[in-house]
C-alpha cells in the first residue's frame, strides 16, 4: 500500500501532457501559456460554481492577471441549448481557449465549445460516424486545458464530447483528434470533497470503461493491458475514496483509474454504454449509476463470449475462484458495499422506457464493441432483466 501520497505527483505526456498531484491546480497559468491560451472561458457547471474549489481557481487566475469569463450553464446530460449558449459565451467574451474543469458534463460541454468555435457546420454533422470528423476545419478548433473534478469519466484525456440531441432524445457522440486538451492538470485534492454517492457512481463508471474495453473484441493490446490495470486501482481504492472522501491517496489512485478507463476504451465500449445512454437521455438518470446498475445483467448476458476474458480478470485480480464467475460475484458484492441499487426500477426506469430504448441502443456507436452481437430484442430483454433483477 502506498502510504506517502506525496510520491504520486508527476508530468505524463501519454496520451497528453498531463500535470498529476495533489495541489498542482497552482499551475494553471502555466498551463494556459503551454497550451498557448491568452484569454480562456472557464467552463463548468452550476453545482460546482459556487463552491471553494471553483474559487481557488479563480483565484489563481487572477492573481496571475489572466483575463477570462465564467460559464456554467451546463445540464447533467449536456444538451445542444448548453452547447448554442456556450458558444455564444465564447465569441462574446473574445475568448481563443477553454478551461474545462469538473466533471463529465463540464468536460463534454468545455471540449464541444473549443471544437465547435470555428466551425461553419452544425455540430451533429460531426457525431462519430465514419470519416465525419474530417469534416471539421482543424484551424477552427480552440486549445483545451481540462481540469477533472471526478473519477470517473476520464473526458480529460478523451477526444470526443456527449451532446444530446432534441429531435430524437439520442445521446451524439461529437469526435474530432483536436479535441484532446493540449494540458491536463490532475489534481487529486480537487475531489475531496465529492459526496460519497457521486464518488461510487464516478468510480463504477471508471471501472465499467475498463471493463467493456477489456471484453470488447477488437484487438488492442496496448488498451487491454491499461484496461486491466485500471480494473486492479478500482478494487483496491473505490471502496476507501467512498468510505474516507479526505483520503488523498486513495483519490489519487482513483483520479489514474479514471484516466486509465478512458484510454483503454479506445479498444471499444458496449452494451453497459448503449444501455446507459438512452436511458439517461430519455429519463435523466446518472451515467455512472446507470452503468453500475447494467453491468452484472451485461456481463451474466455476454458470458458466453467471454468466459475466458473472465477468468483471466480474476486471476489478474485475484479473486476468489478465479472464474467468469468470480467477476460477477465481485461486481455485485462491490455494488452493495458502495450501496449501488440493484435494478434500474430502483433509478426510476419501469418498462415505459421500451421499446425506444431497446431500439436506441441498438443504434447506439458503443453496441458495435459489445462481443455478443446485439439487436433490439436482444436490449429488450437486457432491459427488463436489469428492471426486474433477472440474472
Amino acid at each position: 500500500m502506498l502510504d506517502n501520497y506525496a510520491s504520486l505527483n508527476a508530468n505524463w505526456s501519454y496520451p497528453t501532457a498531463i500535470r498529476f498531484g495533489a495541489g498542482r491546480i497552482a499551475e494553471l497559468p502555466a498551463a494556459l501559456v503551454a497550451a498557448g491560451i491568452g484569454r480562456p472561458l472557464f467552463v463548468t457547471d452550476p453545482g460546482l460554481v459556487a463552491l471553494p474549489i471553483v474559487g481557488k481557481a479563480l483565484a489563481i487566475l487572477d492573481a496571475a492577471k489572466v483575463p477570462y469569463s465564467v460559464f456554467s450553464k451546463v445540464d447533467g446530460n449536456p444538451t445542444l441549448a448548453n452547447l448554442d449558449d456556450g458558444l455564444a459565451a465564447y465569441r462574446a467574451g473574445g475568448h481563443d481557449g477553454v478551461i474545462a474543469f469538473g466533471g463529465g458534463s463540464a468536460m463534454d460541454i468545455g471540449k464541444t465549445i473549443a471544437f465547435m468555435a470555428g466551425q461553419a457546420r452544425p455540430v451533429f454533422d460531426f457525431e462519430d460516424r465514419a470519416d465525419w470528423w474530417t469534416r471539421a476545419d482543424p484551424k477552427g478548433i480552440a486549445p483545451i486545458i481540462a481540469v477533472p473534478t471526478t473519477a470517473g469519466t476520464g473526458s480529460e484525456v478523451g477526444r470526443a464530447g456527449v451532446i444530446t440531441d432534441p429531435s430524437d432524445h439520442t445521446k451524439k457522440i461529437i469526435f474530432h483528434p483536436l479535441m484532446l486538451p493540449k494540458v491536463v492538470i490532475a489534481d487529486p485534492e480537487l475531489t475531496v470533497d465529492l459526496p460519497a454517492k457521486i464518488t461510487a457512481w464516478t468510480g463504477m463508471d471508471a471501472l465499467s470503461h475498463s471493463l467493456e474495453a477489456w471484453c470488447s473484441p477488437f484487438f488492442h493490446p496496448m488498451s487491454a493491458g491499461i484496461a486491466l490495470e485500471g480494473m486492479r486501482l478500482v478494487k483496491d481504492w473505490l471502496p476507501t475514496a467512498v468510505a474516507d472522501g479526505q483520503n488523498i491517496t486513495a483519490r489519487s489512485q482513483m483520479l489514474i483509474a479514471s484516466s486509465m478507463g478512458a484510454v483503454a476504451f479506445q479498444k471499444g465500449l458496449g452494451a453497459m454504454h448503449a444501455m446507459s445512454h438512452p436511458t439517461s437521455s430519455l429519463r435523466g438518470s446518472h451515467h455512472g449509476l446507470t452503468n453500475a446498475v447494467v453491468m452484472p445483467y451485461v456481463l451474466a448476458f455476454n458470458q458466453p463470449a467471454i468466459d475466458e476474458k473472465l477468468a483471466a480478470l480474476a486471476r489478474y485480480l485475484d479473486l476468489p475462484g478465479r472464474s467468469a464467475d468470480s467477476v460477477v460475484d465481485w461486481v455485485l458484492a462491490l455494488r452493495r458495499e458502495l450501496g449501488i441499487p440493484h435494478t434500474l426500477k430502483e433509478i426510476g426506469v419501469d418498462e415505459s422506457i421500451l421499446p425506444d430504448a431497446a431500439r436506441m441502443a441498438e443504434l447506439d456507436p458503443s453496441n458495435g464493441g459489445n462481443p455478443t452481437p446485439l439487436v433490439a430484442a436482444d436490449y429488450d430483454r437486457l432491459f427488463r432483466n436489469a428492471i426486474h433483477g433477472s440474472l
